[in-house]
């Protein structure tokens, strides 16, 4: 499938909520779809069809897949993380769009970073929410919701971009009214992280 401009944009959107959930299953996805002739990728996107790009974000994901799903360590996990999935999402959108015009392109990367950041924050602090419940249970749960939206996301985006976009506004603008709860719960999440990493946990 080829876009126009405008599809390209709202597949924009959707690939980079997608990056800010799993960032290594939206590039593995993008990567496969295109191998099996379901996308046809912007040629500033085609180094993502390769079997190496592929291996190597289906293999950063197997890792996020148990590493994700470990209480406490998924908070340093998801810290680190911030800054990953929020530039790579930057960057994908970058040469996603690079046949629009300079400006369009820059919108488009910086908006992609905004959504990635959101998505992530989003997820973070649900994360946060769930890690102090005593049974494991919950905290997989919600990472296999998060796995399975990330790549969900990044396949609909490419057979209805327009609804994806919309899926994503929608979740967007959850998120914008969680907004004060889910920097209270960031701000948290990066304390115990640093205790975690310190090796000085609060009583």
């Amino acid at each position: 499938m080829k876009f126009s401009g405008d599809q390209i944009v709202a597949a924009v959107v959707a690939t980079s909520f997608a990056a800010g959930l799993n960032v290594y299953a939206t590039v593995a996805t993008l990567g496969l779809l295109a191998r099996a002739g379901v996308l046809a990728l912007p040629p500033a996107l085609g180094i993502l069809a390769s079997w190496w790009v592929i291996g190597v974000s289906g293999a950063l994901f197997a890792i996020e897949f148990f590493a994700d799903k470990i209480p406490a360590f998924d908070l340093v996990w998801n810290t680190l993380h911030t800054f990953i999935r929020v530039p790579v999402a930057a960057l994908l959108a970058y040469r996603a769009t690079s046949a629009l015009s300079p400006w369009e392109q820059v919108a488009a990367t910086a908006a992609g970073g905004l959504i990635a950041f959101a998505a992530h924050g989003g997820k973070t602090a649900a994360r946060a929410a769930v890690t102090a419940s005593p049974e494991p249970f919950s905290n997989a749960a919600l990472s296999l919701g998060e796995d399975g939206l990330a790549i969900f996301l990044t396949w609909f985006s490419t057979q209805h971009p327009f609804w994806a976009a919309g899926i994503v506004g929608f979740l967007l603008v959850i998120i914008v009214l969680m907004a004060r709860w889910i920097l209270r719960a960031l701000r948290t999440l990066f304390r115990e992280a640093e205790d975690l990493l310190t090796g000085n946990p609060q009583s």
